[in-house]
């Protein structure tokens, strides 16, 4: 894969793998240099789908663990080796990668370099601490209604940074924003249910 390879090309090299689980280790090893951006496509793109737990916990982990690397201004990510071992099933990772595919290339055609606030120190990082906020309400997201939203938008920040695109960028933001919002009702649901039946 080329250096300069496009989101929708690195996703159609990880679902075309030949081993029948990917490990993390081997997600980090095919996005090279590119690392950072591309992973948080990753691991945003299974939660656009409804997916079985315990995915929706292990991505928002992984990118809990992305975001304050970002946010302490790293240049490439770090994982503990247990993560690096945490696996996928090829199959899971082909069918978000034949749902995806289609729409990044059109988003691709479309997308320019614009709004570099994005690419300096300070714009990262605020991005790192924007992620942090999506990775924490990932970790407790509704299935399928919770989840959805926080994929989609957790997938245009890395795609706006991979294609260095801060309309893109903000464009998650928005939708993460909607996300958190519908994340935060259902916990508070929860909770007063979990209150009221104790009487609390």
């Amino acid at each position: 894969m080329s250096p300069g390879a496009r989101t929708s090309e690195v996703l159609t090299v990880l679902s075309e793998q030949e081993s029948e689980r990917l490990t993390v280790g081997d997600i980090v090893a095919v996005l090279k240099d590119r690392a950072f951006a591309l992973l948080i496509v990753i691991l945003g793109l299974p939660n656009c789908l409804p997916m079985p737990p315990p995915i929706p916990l292990v991505c928002g982990l992984l990118l809990l663990l992305v975001a304050v690397q970002i946010t302490a201004g790293m240049s490439a990510p770090w994982l503990p080796r247990a993560l690096l071992r945490r696996s996928v099933a090829r199959k899971d990772v082909e069918r978000a990668a034949n749902r995806a595919v289609p729409l990044l290339r059109r988003l691709e055609h479309w997308s320019r370099p614009r709004m570099s606030l994005f690419e300096t120190g300070i714009g990262l990082r605020g991005v790192g601490l924007i992620l942090l906020t999506l990775s924490l309400a990932l970790i407790v997201a509704a299935p399928i209604v919770g989840q959805i939203p926080l994929g989609l938008a957790i997938c245009l920040v890395g795609l706006g940074l991979v294609e260095r695109d801060g309309v893109v960028v903000l464009a998650g933001l928005a939708v993460g924003a909607l996300g958190v919002l519908l994340n935060a009702g259902f916990v508070y649901a929860l909770v007063s249910g979990v209150m009221s039946l104790f009487n609390l």
